[in-house]
């Protein structure tokens, strides 16, 4: 996630903000009773036992193999078991902890090498000048350029013929998104805007069409030379995926009246990605990126468009999802502008929605699949995974002959969990199938949200027109269609009475076991005690405090947790779970109901965020944080983990205070990591999310993603005034950047 830093228009940081009016559980009322470690840990769940599974989380697979397994064949007779093989060892952290710090820099382990291998404005086509990195670039050839805001990646490894080769450790294709932008540093002077309010304007459409290809994706050639890694600039797979790139809807949703625009008046196309934000991939070699903060860049005038609407659902639906304002970067106002910067209007100007953008809005929130390997394919939005703040889409357990699922995060505050398991069951034939594979199981399947219970369980209610209080006779929204659930999945999660969250992003599924985990950043909205139509804490956001950063006040969950649950019986077509609290992120100097999982100055953190699990060692959890709260004394980290499984720690009762009023908050919370669970591996320069992470296929070389150093910035006038020089130093302006991460000796990164 990265925060706009507009301050015109307050509504863009919707993240920040939330726009949940809804009073669903926090289960402030179901908790009155005590829990104890029996009723949760007694549920009972199966391993993943029989299935290989696909670890993700903002950085996708890591460039291992899907795992596959066929169809179990028929028992045959048991023969005499042989003596057990030894087990194999456990793993183990093999690195010293880095020190929290505010220096401009990366730092990493002793024994490590950080590498920059791709940077905002890197050509990536042949006759592309280097970047110069001063605004004068011309803005033509931002197509073929780096974008901002580097953010979740996949590695696939590629053979010789230019085909997804999950093995291959020294060559593949790298995906990654472009979550936004830092106007300051891409213009001579930054935004050029004339006017104020409602009134402001862009003037110079130049920089706007830069800012409409520094967003969306990247997919570039990286190879491996003795123990260099670099991109090939000239290579024919190189390729960017952007906010003009036509796109295809797909799904339930795809050409209906609401996704009817002046562009595609039979709704089944639109142009661009825009705030990609964490990602995910396919079983069939391709990748997934999610549109998060989507809402913001949309101009609607409230005030005035509210009267022209006919459908009061309209009017609601927007409320919901946060579209109003001037958009956050008024891509709608260049003078004299065309099409292509109209279509970011979704006011009522013309006669239909044939005329205009009304509902172009509506076609953006979704999953996009994209096929690396072919670069001349058109990108693909599947509306059956449903339209909110999509953070990733992650891939749980692939087993022939069984359903796909993949979970995914809303992320905002009080927003939600969601997953999608497709109808049809996973066939190995498929694979390097491309986006027609896509067709088969992410267009038609059930698309779930989480209801966390107090008990230490939780129920996935299906979101379908005519179950959990879907219907045309909701008072709140009347839902017409399938299409109108997905356009409008949040009303539908709302009217399901799913578990409002300290907004949800990465998801990623432990290889070994199964498990789903989800970092919850933070939340400033939640309360103590709930009172006064506010959200209280519950038990799966059991914390309520506040984390003065100097002399002011951080309240409300500002440091963050990771949950992680367990699907019934190994089973992700499941509709009941079990979860706990894995790690509560504090400062170390907090007090114990504030520091539950007892961290330490080598392994404290605050706000989760990025979150993957590695392939060539599974069970490798690696954890990165998008903080503002603790930055008065360290930059954002990587850290590495070995968690242990759902249950293993114990049900706490955690005292909340604030001021006088004292509350308590039953939970589950796992067993504490120490050191030799939990341990800090990277801190990036000033002013950075660290996110997007990736290995190469042997687990050799880990790649990561260093967004917006330096994006606080105030003035471009002075370069002494950056907080950031990074990755360039001397007085150059601060870039996101690619960092490749290698052993001194060649080995596994972290172990």
């Amino acid at each position: 996630m990265t925060a706009n830093t507009r301050t015109d228009d307050p509504l863009v940081d919707l993240d920040d903000i939330g726009t949940n009016p809804t009073s669903n559980p926090s289960f402030t009322d179901l908790i009155a009773s005590r829990l104890s470690r029996r009723r949760l840990f007694g549920l009972g769940v199966g391993t993943a036992g029989t299935a290989l599974l696909q670890a993700c989380g903002g950085g996708g697979d890591g460039g291992a193999a899907f795992p596959i397994l066929p169809a179990a064949p028929a028992p045959a007779p048991v023969p005499p078991a042989p003596s057990p093989a030894p087990a194999p060892a456990p793993l183990k952290l093999n690195f010293g902890a880095v020190a929290k710090s505010l220096d401009d820099v990366v730092s990493v382990p002793v024994g490590y090498t950080a590498s920059v291998l791709y940077r905002l404005g890197d050509p990536i086509a042949s006759g592309v000048a280097a970047y110069k990195n001063d605004g004068s670039d011309e803005a033509a050839t931002y197509d073929r350029r780096a974008g901002d805001h580097h953010d979740g990646m996949t590695f696939f490894g590629m053979n010789a013929s230019n085909k997804w080769d999950a093995t291959n450790a020294s060559r593949g294709l790298l995906v990654m998104n472009h979550e936004a932008i830092t106007p300051l540093f891409l213009h001579p002077a930054g935004q050029t805007i004339s006017g104020t309010g409602n009134a402001a304007v862009r003037t110079v459409a130049g920089e706007v069409l830069r800012e409409f290809y520094l967003h969306g994706v990247s997919v570039i050639e990286v190879n491996k030379s003795g123990s260099t890694w670099s991109y090939k600039q000239d290579s024919s797979l190189n390729r960017r995926v952007h906010t003009l790139t036509e796109m295809s809807f797909s799904g339930p949703a795809a050409k209906t009246d609401y996704l009817k625009t002046r562009y595609s008046t039979d709704g089944s196309k639109t142009r661009g990605t825009v705030n990609n934000c964490a990602n995910g991939t396919t079983p069939w070699g391709t990748y997934l990126t999610c549109e998060e903060n989507w809402a913001g860049y949309f101009r609607r005038i409230k005030a005035t468009d509210d009267a022209k609407r006919t459908n009061p659902k309209e009017v609601t639906s927007f409320s919901r999802y946060g579209v109003a304002g001037t958009g956050r970067e008024l891509w709608a106002t260049v003078t004299g502008g065309d099409d292509i910067h109209a279509r970011w209007n979704t006011e009522v100007i013309g006669a239909t929605a044939l005329d205009d953008y009304r509902n172009g809005s509506n076609t953006y929130g979704w999953v996009v699949e994209i096929d690396p390997f072919n670069p001349n394919s058109m990108p693909k939005k599947r509306t059956a995974l449903g339209r909110f703040g999509h953070e990733g889409a992650c891939l749980g357990p692939v087993v022939v002959g069984k359903p796909l699922v993949w979970y995914m995060g809303d992320d905002s505050q009080n927003e939600y969990l969601y997953k999608f398991v497709s109808t049809k069951a996973w066939d190995a034939a498929d694979v390097g199938g491309g986006t027609a594979a896509g067709d088969k199981y992410m267009d038609d399947g059930k698309l779930y949200v989480a209801k966390f219970k107090a008990d230490g369980s939780g129920d996935w209610l299906e979101l379908k027109l005519g179950v959990n209080g879907i219907t045309a006779a909701n008072a709140n929204y009347a839902f017409a269609d399938a299409a109108d659930v997905l356009i409008n999945t949040r009303l539908a999660a709302d009217s399901a009475g799913a578990t409002k969250m300290d907004r949800p992003e990465w998801t990623a599924v432990n290889p070994k076991n199964g498990e789903v985990y989800l970092t919850l950043t933070n939340n400033s909205a939640r309360t103590i005690s709930g009172a006064n139509n506010t959200v209280g804490t519950d038990a799966a956001n059991p914390r309520y405090y506040n984390d003065p950063k100097g002399a002011t006040a951080q309240k409300g969950n500002p440091n963050g947790h990771v949950i992680r649950f367990a699907d019934t019986g190994g089973n992700p077509a499941a509709v009941t779970f079990k979860w706990d609290v894995y790690l509560f992120g504090a400062r170390s100097t907090a007090s114990a109901d504030i520091n539950v999982s007892n961290l330490g100055g080598d392994n404290d953190f605050s706000s989760p965020d990025g979150m993957w699990f590695s392939q060539a060692a599974p069970g490798l959890l690696w954890l990165e944080t998008d903080d503002g709260k603790y930055t008065d004394v360290t930059n954002c980290m990587l850290l590495a983990a070995l968690p242990g499984t759902v249950g293993d720690g114990a049900a706490k009762t955690i005292t909340n205070v604030d001021g006088a009023t004292t509350a308590t908050q039953a939970t589950f919370v796992g067993k504490a990591p120490g050191t030799d669970g939990l341990r800090r591996f990277l801190v990036g320069p000033v002013d950075c999310e660290i996110t997007g992470i990736a290995e190469s296929g042997d687990g050799r070389a880990l790649f990561v993603n260093i967004q917006h150093p330096g994006e606080n910035s105030k003035t471009i006038g002075d370069p002494n005034t950056f907080l950031s020089h990074w990755p360039d130093g001397a007085k150059s302006r601060p870039r996101s950047a690619t960092v490749v991460i290698t052993r001194n000796d060649g080995g596994l990164i972290g172990l």
